[in-house]
């Protein structure tokens, strides 16, 4: 199998509601997103002819999916009283709330699932929140 890797950072804060350590307090990471998408085969025409995709693609699909996270607030839908994130706003933070624990675990499978939906097939997704802590997400 063929298998290309691609990467891209982002930084942004989160909390984690309920979890009882450092982790329940806002704090950010500069998080590190590695796609693996992979072929048995490489394309035999057109401009990607010898290639499993177009790496520039590759990139730029990475790319714009973790932009919509950088330099945001991360919070689980419905982690906040609709009081406190609507002061949140009111002062201009920029705030994305996913139906997800924001976790590396489902962040894996997050990017998993938009690179899956952008027609790739992808082999593996890992997302460090620090150097030396990762997450990975394999498709069945």
């Amino acid at each position: 199998m063929y298998i290309l890797k691609t990467e891209y950072d982002f930084d942004s804060a989160h909390f984690l509601k309920g979890y009882d350590g450092k982790c329940s307090n806002i704090h950010g990471h500069r998080w590190k997103v590695v796609v693996n998408v992979g072929s048995e085969t490489l394309e035999q025409e057109g401009n990607i002819r010898g290639m499993v995709v177009d790496f520039s693609k590759l990139k730029s699909d990475l790319k714009e999916m973790a932009d919509r996270l950088d330099h945001k607030l991360i919070i689980e839908t419905g982690s906040l009283r609709p009081k406190t994130l609507e002061v949140l706003e009111e002062e201009g933070f920029a705030i994305v709330s996913l139906p997800i624990r924001p976790t590396a675990e489902n962040f894996a499978k997050y990017f998993y699932d938009l690179m899956t939906a952008k027609g790739y097939h992808v082999v593996e997704t890992m997302v460090y929140e620090t150097p030396n802590n990762c997450a990975s997400y394999r498709g069945i």
